[in-house]
């Protein structure tokens, strides 16, 4: 059925849909489209809306409004997720549901601590001369003889 929820067994009120870290987000803010998968396949794959194409309305989602506004500016207001890779409707759902939700979770992730610049230490700059010196050798030995005429 186009358009209903992620999965029939999660009932939009009662349960949330959980994201692979753990964000619990409403089910209502997942939707799917059936299609016609593309390319070659014979008969089946010509007739069959196995290809699916599932959205998430980060808007609609539930999450607190710091995540929403995080999710949001990452990704815009919807994520979109397709898979075509099975001939099965179910399993292509699957794997696009998982795909979207992997993506709201790596949208909802904290940035990195800003990078504190350090100098070199000692023996990084030992063992970079020590190899510039080793390359230069090896580069001496490649010149011709002097004397070699």
């Amino acid at each position: 059925m186009p358009g209903s929820g992620p999965s029939e067994s999660v009932s939009s009120s009662a349960k949330r849909l959980q994201t692979p870290r753990g964000l619990a987000i409403i089910p209502d803010s997942v939707s799917w489209i059936a299609t016609r998968s593309g390319g070659p396949g014979g008969q089946h794959a010509n007739t069959s809306d196995t290809a699916i194409t599932v959205t998430i309305d980060v808007a609609a989602t539930g999450l607190a409004d710091f995540l929403l506004e995080r999710i949001a500016s990452r990704t815009g207001p919807t994520i979109v997720a397709s898979s075509s890779h099975s001939r099965s409707q179910w399993r292509n759902r699957q794997l696009a549901t998982a795909s979207a939700l992997e993506r709201l979770d790596e949208a909802a992730k904290p940035p990195p601590p800003p990078r504190r610049p350090t100098k070199p230490s000692r023996g990084s700059k030992e063992r970079r001369l020590t190899e510039k010196h080793r390359t230069s050798e090896v580069k001496q030995a490649r010149q011709r003889p002097v004397g070699d005429d």
